[in-house]
């Protein structure tokens, strides 16, 4: 849906420019009003797209010459802790880890479940689209935070405009500011708002 095209036609029946508190009035009156009467249960899987987005900004780095994936130590501190493939990290994976293609994708494939099944027993059943169970799945997948975050709060209590805008403070590692994190960020909640 085009929000900027009735964000524009009110403007303009009001004949001037939006406050800060009207535009989240108007953001929650759009989902209010999308909302189904009677909403499907909360996703259990994630679907193509939230899994396209985790690779997308995963990636499946460290590839060598032999075609072997090896692990890479974490961006922000520069060592711990060690990940390998498509972010995977814990138990086993340390400098000198390597993995063939295979085991990345059967970990991913693992991962997402049990990252898929965390979210949905966080969202406790509340109203949730594909697009945004999936934006949920990777902000959880990368920061492993949805039982804390205020963004799965607000969704719950279906302030999806709210939720959407939450995904945007989680973009620092270390204390600083991550462009990359501030890019999937704002994927994450592009894809949410779809």
């Amino acid at each position: 849906m085009d929000r900027k095209a009735i964000f524009e036609a009110v403007r303009r029946l009001l004949g001037r420019r939006f406050k800060h508190h009207e535009v989240a009035a108007l953001d929650a009156a759009i989902d209010s009003a999308l909302r189904p009467d009677n909403p499907e249960p909360t996703p259990s899987r994630i679907g193509q797209a939230g899994v396209a987005l985790i690779k997308r900004f995963e990636g499946c780095a460290r590839r060598r010459g032999d075609g072997l994936i090896e692990a890479y130590p974490d961006p922000a501190t520069g060592d711990v802790p060690w990940t390998i493939g498509w972010g995977a990290t814990g138990a086993g994976i340390s400098r000198g880890t390597v993995w063939t293609q295979a085991q990345c994708d059967a970990r991913l494939e693992a991962d997402l479940a049990r990252y898929a099944g965390e979210v949905a027993r966080e969202l406790e059943g509340a109203p949730t689209s594909q697009a945004q169970f999936d934006a949920l799945v990777s902000f959880h997948y990368n920061t492993g935070a949805i039982g804390r975050a205020t963004l799965a709060r607000k969704h719950k209590a279906g302030d999806f405009a709210g939720a959407a805008a939450e995904f945007a403070r989680w973009n620092r590692a270390g204390g600083r500011v991550m462009p990359g994190l501030t890019r999937r960020r704002a994927a994450e909640a592009a894809l949410y708002r779809s």
